[in-house]
């Protein structure tokens, strides 16, 4: 779905088609392992369909921009994360790899041979984590960190689903972008608190994308209050 003249969803990511260029965000390589390893016993099947859904979304990609946390402890990296990051990398293949440091990744530099960079401009389009606020020119920005979903109230239940926000912050776009990760939905921006400097107004006006078996416009947040 193209949601601006140069940019499409593409399930998970962001396709900006002149530059042939995909981004992808928070991909917690090791956060199944890491649950498990706490007692918190899930099926390890939700990177191996990412794998799978990956394959689909580089169609006519030259250059892969992972926008942080491309592994998710902190302070280790285990044989099953060197795995996990091996076949990513086997399915990246020949094409370009660029990563931009999040705040899960301060260990990654020293371990794996990427091209690892604070933030990212192709052309008026800026790529950053979203942890903090990068002061450079631009007219888009695009970040992730936020995990972004948003929860559909039905009755008393309410449903998350992964989604991509577009708004205004200043006066630049911004596209916030959910995690690659299929093990958790992400935070609900309709009810949940922000970390993202860039979301600290209000996000009203932002217009909702939802990530299900296609991609669904819903209009604007407010509405899904």
């Amino acid at each position: 779905m193209k949601i601006l003249p140069n940019i499409e969803i593409r399930d998970l990511g962001l396709y900006l088609v002149k530059e042939k260029t995909l981004i992808l965000s928070d991909l917690h390589i090791g956060y199944e392992d890491s649950l498990n390893r706490k007692g918190i016993l899930i099926p390890k099947v939700f990177f191996k369909e990412f794998l799978e859904r990956l394959k689909l979304m580089l169609k006519d990609v030259d250059t892969v921009i992972i926008n942080g946390d491309f592994h998710h402890e902190f302070s280790k990296f285990t044989y099953a994360d060197r795995e996990s990051s091996d076949k990513f990398l086997k399915i990246i293949g020949d094409r370009k790899l660029i990563v931009i440091e999040g705040n899960h990744d301060p260990i990654i530099r020293f371990i794996l041979n990427l091209n690892i960079q604070k933030f990212y401009k192709i052309g008026d389009v800026l790529v950053c984590h979203g942890d903090k606020i990068i002061n450079e020119e631009s007219k888009i920005i695009i970040i992730g960190h936020e995990h972004a979903s948003v929860g559909l109230k039905e009755n008393v239940r309410i449903e998350r689903y992964k989604a991509f926000l577009v708004g205004k912050f200043e006066k630049k776009t911004l596209i916030v972008m959910p995690s690659c990760n299929l093990a958790t939905e992400g935070a609900d921006l309709v009810r949940d608190n922000k970390l993202s400097p860039y979301l600290q107004g209000s996000l009203d006006n932002f217009k909702v994308y939802i990530v299900s078996d296609k991609i669904y416009d819903f209009g604007k947040l407010k509405e899904l209050k």
